[in-house]
Parts: structure tokens; sequence; C-alpha cells
């Protein structure tokens, strides 16, 4: 352990320092700076001696986290991120992205505030790269067998990192024209610098992982051609097919699926010319949906010089603190305020949008009402219409499953109940020798449950090509603790 007076002495949590807004809004750079040293040392040291750490049980990957907190306090860094990544792939994504359930389950969480877990873990990552200690680890032999794993979100990659390290030949076929799935288009430049994915993937390569670039399966290689020429297939395609909204105006131009608007925003700023950008300079925009999704959205169109910024949120405002229903250890549901809220804005509750409003076909409002709750559902109140103006709508409001038509109709393969790809036990679909992992077998989910299970379905992939495996298997697709 860390201190063993630690939370004792050190009482007081202090998180990482974000830039201050006015300066943070005209750049796209993250919005974290690093923690001086001594801070960082005496929060880590705050990690108690609390017998059954119950941060494991938050944390799908089974992170190590006493033991690379008490490696922090101990200045030890190359040490904490020898642990960091004997369970965590990608430290750098989940410590940036990962909403920390581990924090959540906190034992000193009970009666102060939480270890600064997540904080501790991304300062070891960030470390460890400046100081060269990340280096590739090439397999030390094949084993003649090969994978194609489709998708290169988090799920993808640490499957595909994983199968590579223990020996397979694995290819990775992504149909965007680069690498990172949703971490290079859809998370903003703010929350993620895209030189974090660059220098993974020239890791990976040195590995002997191969990247294939622009090909979409599906239409630009069957599905089963790819299960012909490969010993196994791992399905990581997400969830990615939008929930829509279905009322009046719906076709009016200036009314779009939020992930259309954050992806145009990465490539823009990756220097990629755009067509008919989705822009949000000087406009009136309204966002709806209040999760993270519609937080990307509210801290790209501060950077684009929006004129206003209104969330609207369909259900009620989240307590400030946890309610009886959510005791620890669970994840409980918070009123949150991330960066991007302190950027500016307003955030309504229990706002139901009845209408998209237009002229000549062109967005200028929408109207609006008090939800109210009829039998168990959220409808609009009837009496209580008003009109908001508003000359872009962003609907941010969460995802339905993957996009799966082309994969049922050549492999075949089926969808359960919420139109996810059925799996089994270990992973595997229908089809010998396909599996599927994260969120498009899963569901909409966090970037910390894609790692873990792109780990533990290379674990299953690999024992079901060599008969056994050592690679390790954090979770199963039965595990559904603090899936949302």
């Amino acid at each position: 352990m860390a201190d063993p007076h630690g939370f004792l002495n050190t009482r007081e949590r202090i998180t990482q320092t974000r830039r201050p807004v006015p300066v943070r809004i005209m750049d796209w750079k993250e919005v974290y700076e690093a923690q001086e040293k001594g801070v960082l040392k005496s929060q880590a040291g705050r990690c108690m001696d609390c017998g059954v750490p119950f941060c494991h049980q938050g944390c799908p990957l089974g992170n190590l986290i006493p033991e690379w907190n008490d490696l922090t306090w101990r200045d030890k860094g190359q040490e904490a991120i020898e642990r960091l990544h004997a369970t965590n792939n990608f430290p750098e994504f989940t410590g940036r992205l990962c909403p920390a359930p581990c924090e959540s389950s906190c034992v000193l969480g009970i009666n102060q505030p939480a270890v600064t877990i997540k904080q501790v873990e991304v300062s070891i990552i960030d470390e460890a790269f400046n100081q060269d200690w990340v280096h590739p680890l090439p397999p030390a032999r094949l084993t003649g067998k090969t994978v194609a794993v489709v998708g290169s979100g988090p799920a993808g990659l640490a499957a595909a990192q994983q199968l590579t390290r223990t020996g397979h030949t694995v290819a990775v076929y992504e149909r965007d024209d680069r690498i990172g799935g949703l971490l290079r288009y859809g998370i903003p430049d703010f929350k993620l610098e895209k030189e974090s994915v660059d220098r993974r993937v020239a890791q990976m390569e040195a590995e002997g992982t191969r990247f294939r670039t622009g090909i979409e399966i599906g239409k630009d290689l069957g599905w089963d051609e790819l299960r012909r020429r490969y010993d196994a297939v791992v399905v990581c395609i997400g969830a990615t097919v939008p929930r829509e909204l279905p009322i009046p105006g719906r076709a009016l131009k200036g009314v779009h699926v939020a992930m259309d608007y954050l992806v145009q925003g990465n490539k823009a700023v990756a220097g990629d010319v755009q067509t008919e950008q989705i822009d949000a300079r000087g406009k009136h925009v309204v966002i709806l949906g209040g999760g993270d999704t519609g937080a990307d959205c509210i801290g790209t169109a501060h950077r684009q010089q929006a004129a206003s910024v209104t969330t609207l949120a369909i259900g009620a405002q989240p307590p400030l603190e946890r309610s009886a229903k959510q005791p620890w250890p669970t994840f409980p549901n918070l009123f949150e305020v991330a960066s991007a809220h302190e950027e500016g804005g307003e955030r309504t509750y229990l706002a139901s949008t009845v209408e998209f409003l237009g002229e000549n076909g062109v967005l200028t409002g929408i109207k609006i009402a008090e939800t109210e709750f009829v039998g168990g559902r959220r409808v609009p109140k009837e009496g209580t219409e008003r009109v908001i103006a508003a000359d872009l709508v962003l609907l941010a409001m969460g995802f339905t499953g993957p996009e799966s038509a082309e994969l049922v109709h050549q492999l075949p393969v089926t969808l359960d109940a919420r139109s996810n790809i059925n799996r089994d036990g270990y992973y595997m679909t229908d089809r010998e020798g396909v599996f599927v992992a994260g969120d498009a077998g899963r569901g909409q989910s966090l970037i910390v449950w894609a790692i873990a299970e792109g780990r533990a379905c290379a674990a299953a992939v690999d024992k079901h090509l060599m008969g056994e495996t050592f690679l390790p298997a954090p979770v199963s697709p039965s595990d559904s603790a603090m899936s949302v």
C-alpha cells in the first residue's frame, strides 16, 4: 500500500487543473494540464490499506489500482507503468475518457472524496511516454494462424494487440481513412489529441499488426470472403446506428445527427478539406441529449464560435449526491459538470421536443414542451409548449446497435432482442470462428468495457485456434455490472 496515513494526512481531493475557458476555446488542444509531481504523489498516497479493494470490482479491466498508486507515491514510475500495462493496453485512453467507475467503488469514498484514480492512471502513462518507457513487444515466435479484426476502435485495437503479441498474424480492417474508430472520429481533440492514437498505432505496427484502411467489410470485401481468408474473424464494429427522432420537421436543413457533426470536426482539425461542413459559427445551436456525446457537441460548438448553445434533456436533472437506490460501491447517476459545460450554454431538463420549425425548408426553431410521465412513458405535457430559436440541431440521443445488415446477410449471424450481435460465453457468434467484442455485442457502453472485452475476446480466439491460451480474460459477455 501507499502511505498508511495518507488519507488521514491528505483529506483534500485535488484534481487536474483545466486550462482557463477563454484560452482553451480558442484552440483544440486538450483541456487538462499536467499535475505537479508533489501533488500527484500526495493524491496517490491517499489510497488506503482497505483490505478489500473495491476499485477492482468497479473496473472491468481489473486494474491493479492500489499497486500502481503505491508505486506512484514511491516515485517508481517505470514499475507503475508495468503494473498498469499488465491489465490495460491503452491507459492513455481510459485515463482521459473513462467516467471512472473505479472511483465510485473506492472504499475511501464511503466517507471522504475518492482517490483520484483516473488522474494517477493518465499521469503514469504520460510520464512513461515522455521517458520512452513504452516499447513495442513483438512475439518471440509466430503461430502460423491468421486473424482479421474488423474495426479499429478500442475493442478492435485491444484484441489485435493481444493476438499479435501471442504470435498470430493480425490484420485490422478500417473503413475510414485513418485508424482509431471512435477515438479518431467522434471524440473531439480537446478531450483526446490524436497523437495519443498515432503513437499506439506506431507501436502496434512495430509489433507486427497490419492495418488496412479505406476498406469497408461487407461492401469492398464480403464478410464471407473475409472468413474464408482468415482462420478467425473478430467483429469490433461498434454500435454506430444513431437513435432517431421521427417528429415533424426532421427533414429540415439544419437538423443533423451528432456524430456526423463531430466526425467532420475531427477531420477539419486534422487538416482535411470538408465540403459543406456542418459549422456552428454564428448559429443558435440546440443539442438534444444530455450525455457525453451532447457534451462533446457543446465543446465543439463553442470552439466554432456559436452564437448560443442550449442542451435539452427529456429526463429530470440527476441528483448531486448518491441516492439510496444507488449506494456505494455501485456506479451512481449524478449531475456532472464536464469541461464543456464550464464553457457556457444552457442546460434544460424535462424538455420534450415536439416539432422542428422552419421556413423554405430551413430550420428556424424548435417547439418544445415540459416532460410528464404517463403510464411509465415520457410525453409532452399539453399546454406547456413554447418555441426556441435554432439554426442548428444536433441529435445526441445515443445509439441503437451496430450497422449489421451486410454482416447478417453474408455470413450469416443473428442478432439479439436489442439488435446487438449474438454471441456465446466465449464471444463467438453463430458462425464458427467469427467472434464479436465491444459495443457491437454489448450495446453502447464505456471505453473501459470495450478494451476489457477486446482483451477477453482475444483470449477466446487464441484458445479456439491453439486449444489453450495464456492470455488474460478480464470479463465474459455475461458480465453486466456498470455496463452503461
